[in-house]
């Protein structure tokens, strides 16, 4: 289903829509007409060229498949790309690359324009007949490279043959020069069809069209059609369909049969058709297990159906109007009885014989409108309307009785679907009778909704876009008057497939076809409003349908209980688990348009549901009871109503029973309690928001139980479900602990308030870490009441496990949670600052609260699934913000700089790593405090400076996660003495990664601020200070010490440290150079690598430090990894020809000729000779081998 498209090209979409978009919707013209004549004129420059050729093509075919959309445009251009290629073509001088080239171009817009058009184009002269076939007979049907030059000159002989002239007037004397008989033209132009028609290939198709165009000849006729008849007849009877040869050569028969008894005379062939029939029903295609033999046998068997029934158009069908404007308006108008189309008097007469073939004919059909492919009952249908419409009016009915046995719920929803495509088209044509509406709007209506379940998926959405397609189509068919009857049926079907289908395509089908009712019928109710609710771009989106249209279309009574009914019925029991939530959701939301309904009749039948058997209806009716109750608490706020005012005792003695009714039948244990455990804990969450009177009820401690269970049985379910179950758990806990373990006054039940506390705090140190991770979630869930006087408790035990676990470098996902928790207890129990320790945050606290948020930013843990530390520094950022803007607006005298300043310089740090989320989510947050006016944060380090680098408008306009955009503005913090070293850190990781952007624009922004400071000695050496001790700190981490090795690796190429090169012995370099000998021993092969590049960088410094950095080099000539050795001979032979002045010119040539034949991968005795002689020549110690478990020789 489509909506009709504007007329250029575009389908009504809005301001700000992609480029592409737009590019579409603006194709009103062929823009690229120049460009397509210099590619076609270009042909006879490149067709020699392979790579030229493969440009041009290529280039040709981009700018044709533009216009698949719309071939119309090309229509005035055509002729002239025709008779431009059709030149190289014909001139002798061409040679065969060029002519097979330029049918490549030809079939390339044949194929966007459709043969059908194109073809008409060829000329089709009398001179032209005898040079298209002889180029043809040229032709190798075997060459695979040339296929589109045999399809074109076959389209093209299929045009030729229409010529007014026998063709034996062409044929002259046939006796040949050396006195042998010239075959006859028509013989030559049969024998050519006949071979392409059991090709495998495209030419195939072409020379079936060559047949229905030279069998209908009337000479040809006359002399071959019934030895081509025999022929076809005798190729389908004797081959098989179990071979690739004999598809090939069934599909040719089979095409020309259809094309032929398509185009030709039905006085001329029916003679023929029932020994065609006779056939065709001794070959059984219906049972082929190819769709295309059984499609082209449908196709077949209707225009055989044709041939056997006079051409006529049924007297009685129904007609509305007409698709001419013109023909519409004439009618308006009083006109003469001549006027009337003629054939329409002519066939006023019902009696008429109808053959016996028609019969089985018409059972073919229905056969195939249950085939199990799509193309085959498409074709079914369209057969099923055209025969139905010559045949006489009670036959016709007993067609469409047939059809509408398709809708039985015994058939498969093939048969459905093929039903459907079937009376669609019957209403099309007006063979469907408008009393007959009465059976079919049921069954329409039935198959807007058909789904059958399948194993866990379903099918039946095929179904219910083509019942779509049968409301479009009767919306066109039938006057108003005909279908005011069924308005409300159909147009309630339509807006339910339309909000609640699970298909996007069947949504946006039902809307077209809601809308194609509205404007043809105007009868539906409120057609235009909800249409612009409910228009095709709206119904996209599966939330907003179920959410938010759903709640205006219910608006209006005629569809209230209809929409309701079908929630209930179809989708509360769902096989999707999403719609199945979505369904209780809007339930939630349409209960207000229907309370009464909802509490009398919904309501108890969802309980019925929800102490079923049906595992998925128990799971959606549970969960829809839930969010009714809560609904119906709702409007009883507004009306002064309880909930038990408005449900019955039965109702409210069953939702209290639910969870004594799962337990006691142990559905909570095994599979369904994938399902069962979250629907009850969201049972318990609405009942309790609901104020349900169950306060000190046994119902109570049940649900307790349940909670406390699922927390306890976490790791039972699978890492996709625990999400889910972890978010049901703790938002129920939360409710239950507010609504029934409180009383009127807000003071908690010491009982309850000691038990879960302890209870919660043991659980922190569970051996399942899913337990502690719902243990500390559960904490964080307490309401206020429950934590007051328990604060410090709870603050011991989350900071014990996050302190306790991290060290352990497990339990990552539980340190995350408890993270987490620690802000919303925080933000429960809210700022004091001469509070109670024990009840608020007070100044007493806050210190380690922070320092606990602190030190889940230093949490890197690494396992096999990678930095699985990152989930807990993101939960730690977003818990040092919740928690800083709360203190900064109720308290901020506590807030010291002994805080903010290590949590600023951290999240900087953060915002300068390589993940991009992670470095996204910092910058943002850094954002958010710094610029944080109400309240505005203290203590912020430099907030002058930062504000100036990171204005207010970067809050919208910076995209963290682009590399390009982050750093140029992160590491101008390096110039602010208070960033430094953390931002330092933090780039020193990203600059030495392996993500190419964020290398190159973290180096390039690292750069560009050194470029700054270059000629700052100052500034520079304070810069060295802070790099050494970041690496000194750092030194045996490898997450830092590798990547900062690169770092200096690339600083040192780039000469950032210039200044320090001309001063001997410089500080820098000897520091840096005792931190590097650290990993002399270091048995990682990257680590010593980046050791060799920092080695070679820092031979550029001055002054005795260079005999060092030669002495450990050499060290590393015969370390006893291969690799090493050969890698430091590598640099080593790079570094001296840059830095010849590092030796004696007189033994330079020898020590490079040295380092570059030596084979350094030889073992360490072979190579320990030539690396004492590099000792020598280049005045360094020899190194005295130590014990033989040492790494180095």
């Amino acid at each position: 289903m489509a909506l009709s498209e504007t007329d250029n090209g575009c389908s009504g979409e809005k301001e700000g829509d992609t480029e592409a978009t737009v590019q579409t919707c603006v194709l009103s013209v062929f823009r690229e007409k120049s460009e397509t004549t210099s590619l076609i004129s270009s042909l006879s420059q490149v067709h020699d060229d392979p790579v030229g050729r493969e440009t041009v093509t290529q280039r040709f075919l981009v700018i044709m498949n533009v216009y698949q959309e719309m071939p119309h445009l090309l229509d005035p251009h055509l002729e002239g790309m025709l008779k431009t290629i059709l030149d190289f073509v014909r001139s002798e001088k061409s040679p065969p690359s060029l002519v097979h080239l330029s049918f490549k171009f030809l079939y390339i817009i044949c194929k966007v324009r459709g043969y059908k058009i194109f073809m008409q184009l060829f000329p089709h002269e009398v001179s032209d007949v005898q040079p298209v076939l002889e180029l043809l007979s040229r032709q190798d049907p075997n060459d695979s490279e040339t296929w589109e030059t045999r399809y074109m000159l076959l389209l093209w002989l299929s045009m030729t043959c229409l010529i007014p002239f026998d063709l034996s007037r062409l044929d002259g004397h046939l006796e040949s020069e050396d006195g042998k008989a010239r075959e006859p033209i028509m013989d030559r132009i049969l024998a050519i069809a006949k071979s392409y028609l059991v090709v495998s290939d495209s030419p195939r198709d072409a020379a079936s069209v060559l047949v229905s165009k030279f069998m209908t000849r009337p000479d040809v006729r006359q002399k071959r059609l019934g030895d081509f008849l025999d022929w076809s007849l005798s190729i389908i009877s004797q081959t098989s369909d179990h071979s690739m040869s004999d598809l090939a050569v069934l599909d040719g028969a089979l095409q020309s049969l259809a094309k032929l008894f398509k185009h030709g005379k039905r006085d001329d062939l029916l003679q023929y058709a029932p020994t065609v029939l006779h056939c065709l029903e001794q070959k059984h295609l219906s049972e082929s297990s190819e769709a295309t033999l059984r499609k082209l046998g449908v196709k077949l068997i209707q225009r055989l159906g044709l041939t056997f029934l006079k051409p006529r158009l049924a007297a009685w069908r129904y007609q509305r109007g007409s698709r001419s404007l013109a023909a519409n308006l004439a009618t308006s108008q009083p006109t003469s009885a001549s006027t009337a189309p003629k054939m329409e008097i002519q066939e006023q007469e019902e009696d008429y014989d109808i053959p016996e073939e028609v019969e089985t004919v018409i059972e073919y059909l229905l056969v195939g409108l249950k085939d199990k492919e799509t193309v085959v009952r498409w074709s079914a249908a369209k057969g099923i309307g055209r025969v139905t419409g010559r045949l006489p009016k009670e036959l016709a009915d007993e067609v469409v009785g047939s059809v509408l046995d398709c809708f039985s719920f015994q058939e498969t929803d093939n048969a459905w679907h093929g039903g459907c495509l079937a009376l669609a088209e019957l209403g099309r044509r007006g063979l469907l009778l408008p009393s007959r509406l009465t059976d079919v709007v049921p069954l329409i209506v039935k198959s807007l909704t058909y789904e059958e379940k399948r194993g866990s998926c379903s099918v039946g959405s095929n179904v219910r876009d083509s019942a779509c397609y049968v409301c479009w189509s009767f919306a066109r068919a039938y006057e108003p008057k005909e279908l005011q009857p069924f308005v409300n049926q159909i147009a309630s079907a339509l807006l339910i497939t339309a909000v609640f289908d699970r298909n996007v395509n069947c949504r946006r089908a039902a809307s077209a076809a809601f809308q194609e009712n509205v404007g043809r019928q105007g009868t539906f109710p409120h057609g235009i409003d909800i249409l612009t609710a409910a228009d095709y771009y709206s119904v996209g989106n599966l939330n907003n349908c179920y959410l938010n249209i759903s709640v205006y279309i219910a608006s209006f009574p005629e569809y209230t209980k209809s929409m309701i009914d079908h929630l209930v019925a179809m989708k509360i029991n769902h096989w999707d688990c999403v719609i199945r939530e979505l369904a209780t959701k809007a339930l939630h939301n349409l209960t207000p348009k229907g309370p009464d309904y909802m509490a009398t009749t919904v309501l108890p039948q969802l309980l019925s549901m929800a102490a079923g058997i049906d595992l998925l209806g128990r799971h959606g009716a549970i969960l829809a009871c839930g969010e009714i109750t809560h609904a119906l608490y709702k409007v009883g706020l507004q009306t002064n109503r309880t909930v038990v005012d408005m449900i019955s005792l039965e109702c409210v003695d069953a939702l209290k029973n639910t969870h004594f009714v799962l337990n006691e039948r142990k559905q909570y244990k095994g599979f369904g309690g994938l399902l069962m455990r979250p629907a009850i804990c969201g049972l318990i969450e609405k009942l309790s928001l609901s104020k349900m009177p169950f306060k000190n009820d046994p119902v109570i401690a049940g649900w307790q139980s349940a909670i406390d269970d699922t927390i306890q049985n976490l790791h039972l379910f699978s890492s996709g479900d625990r999400d889910g179950i972890i978010a049901a758990v703790v938002s129920a806990l939360s409710a239950l602990c507010e609504e029934y373990y409180q009383d009127n006054s807000g003071q908690a039940d010491p009982q309850m308030q000691d038990v879960l506390v302890s209870q919660y705090i043991e659980g922190l140190q569970n051996h399942q870490k899913l337990t502690r991770s719902g243990s500390a979630l559960a904490l964080g869930s307490l309401p206020r009441a429950m934590i007051h006087s328990k604060l410090k408790q709870i603050f011991e035990g989350l900071l014990q496990m996050c302190t306790v676990s991290q060290k352990e470098g497990n339990f990552t996902e539980a340190r995350r949670d408890a993270v987490r928790s620690i802000a919303q207890v925080c933000m429960k129990a809210g700022v004091c600052p001469n509070g109670s320790p024990d009840s608020v945050i007070c100044s007493e606290n806050i210190a380690e609260i922070y320092d606990v948020l602190l030190s889940a930013l230093n949490d890197y843990t690494t396992d096999s699934r990678g930095d699985v530390g990152a989930w807990v520094r993101e939960a730690a950022m977003t818990s040092l913000m919740e928690v800083t803007l709360l203190v900064a607006s109720s308290a901020p005298e506590i807030l010291s700089s002994d805080l903010v300043k290590p949590m600023m310089c951290c999240l900087a740090q953060q915002a300068a790593e390589k993940i991009d989320r992670y470095r996204a989510h910092a910058g943002n947050i850094f954002l958010r405090l710094l610029h944080s006016t109400d309240p505005a944060v203290p203590h912020i380090p430099h907030r002058e400076e930062l504000l100036n680098i990171l204005p207010a408008e970067t809050i919208t306009s910076l995209n963290w996660k682009a590399p390009s955009q982050a750093f140029m503005y992160i590491a101008q913090l390096l110039g602010l003495p208070e960033y430094q070293y953390h931002t330092l850190l933090g780039l020193s990781v990203s600059a030495g990664g392996i993500t190419e952007s964020t290398v190159q624009f973290s180096c390039q922004s690292l750069f560009d601020f050194l470029k700054k400071i270059e000629k700052d000695s100052v500034a520079l050496e304070q810069f060295g200070n802070t790099l050494l001790s970041i690496f000194k700190a750092n030194l045996h981490n490898n997450r830092v010490s590798v990547p900062l090795l690169k770092m200096l690796n690339q600083m040192l190429a780039n000469g950032c440290f210039e200044i320090f090169t001309k001063q001997e012995n410089h500080p820098f370099c000897m520091d840096l150079l005792a931190l590097c000998k650290e990993f002399k021993k270091s048995k990682d092969i990257s680590k010593l690598r980046a050791c060799i590049d920092v080695f070679c960088g820092l031979i550029q410094f001055q002054g005795g430090v260079r005999k060092s950095i030669l002495s450990q080099l050499l060290l590393l000539l015969c370390h006893s990894f291969p690799v090493i050795r050969k890698t430091t001979a590598s640099q080593m032979y790079e570094m001296l020809l840059i830095y010849e002045d590092l030796i004696d010119p007189e033994v330079l040539d020898d020590v490079i000729t040295l380092l570059s034949d030596t084979n350094w991968e030889s073992d360490v005795a072979t190579v320990r000779p030539h690396r004492n002689q590099l000792c020598d020549w280049l005045g360094v110690a020899k190194p005295q081998p130590v014990a033989k478990s040492s790494a180095q020789a």
